[in-house]
């Protein structure tokens, strides 16, 4: 007489229960509906918390433009075993922007909301989820641009940082938008501390710092992402936009709030916010 498969069981009922996360969140964000506390029960690891992220990715209506890569608090590295995470960037929500120029951002009211100042490398070839370890002068072979940004974080819950990375791993990495500055000139061969960049809210100068803050610059967060990618089996195709992490900080805005994101010779612009809009 054979014994039933109760591992098999677990793990079907974990999946249902992953699967559950994702459609909660993905109804929040859809509906702009306010989350209180995390619908579900919290995953501990990330594997799960990517495996919530990919199921809302098929849900979302709308295609991956992008991906944000954000440092994993010091606190939580040690037990979950990652110094980065990643979520996706949808199409609808990237926007061009010149020098000089203003952007309404839509962000979650009674959630999160941020403005961060970021580099973002464009892929100008497809990278496939082969499992190839690439060196850096490979990896400046695949990138075609970088450019000064802005990622507006933003979430239904108001807690989703506070909650740690697998929380912000599930809600598409607490990514609303992004907007995608002017191409640095010849940034390859500049010094990390060339590209420097200032944030104000409200008239007031909340963060200032250079691109040497990333740990290992764009270069490793491209890389980690890369890893990622394949073991997920994600290619990144030709085109992609990369959002290297929070140069100056992570920055609270509300929907009253107006930013300035300064990146000194290489260009500067403004951001304003309302309120996002239910989707029909």
């Amino acid at each position: 007489m054979s014994l039933p498969n109760n591992n098999s069981n677990t793990q079907t009922h974990l999946a249902a229960e992953l699967d559950q996360i994702s459609q909660r969140l993905v109804s929040a964000r859809l509906t702009a509906t306010p989350l209180i506390s995390f619908p579900g029960e919290l995953p501990t690891a990330l594997e799960q918390a990517y495996a919530v992220q990919d199921a809302s990715i098929a849900r979302w209506p709308d295609a991956v433009a992008g991906w944000k890569v954000g440092m994993v608090p010091e606190e939580f590295r040690s037990s979950l075993g990652a110094r980065r995470l990643a979520g996706p960037i949808f199409r609808s929500s990237v926007f061009g922007i010149d020098p000089g120029g203003t952007r309404t951002m839509p962000i979650y009211r009674g959630g999160f909301a941020a403005v961060e100042a970021e580099f973002v490398l464009k892929l100008s070839h497809t990278i496939e989820p082969t499992g190839q370890a690439y060196s850096d002068q490979e990896l400046l072979g695949r990138i075609g641009s970088l450019h000064i940004a802005a990622e507006i974080a933003s979430s239904p819950m108001a807690d989703v940082n506070r909650l740690g990375p697998c929380c912000v791993v599930c809600d598409f990495g607490n990514n609303a938008g992004l907007l995608v500055g002017p191409e640095i000139p010849e940034w390859s061969e500049r010094h990390l501390d060339e590209l420097t960049a200032v944030t104000i809210v409200d008239g007031a100068t909340v963060g200032s710092a250079d691109a040497g803050v990333i740990e290992g610059g764009p270069l490793q967060a491209l890389r980690f992402l890369i890893e990622l990618s394949a073991d997920r089996g994600l290619a990144l195709p030709e085109g992609t936009y990369i959002s290297c992490g929070a140069v100056t900080g992570i920055h609270d805005v509300t929907t009253d709030s107006s930013a300035r994101l300064d990146f000194g010779s290489f260009g500067a612009f403004d951001v304003q916010f309302d309120p996002v809009q239910p989707r029909s």
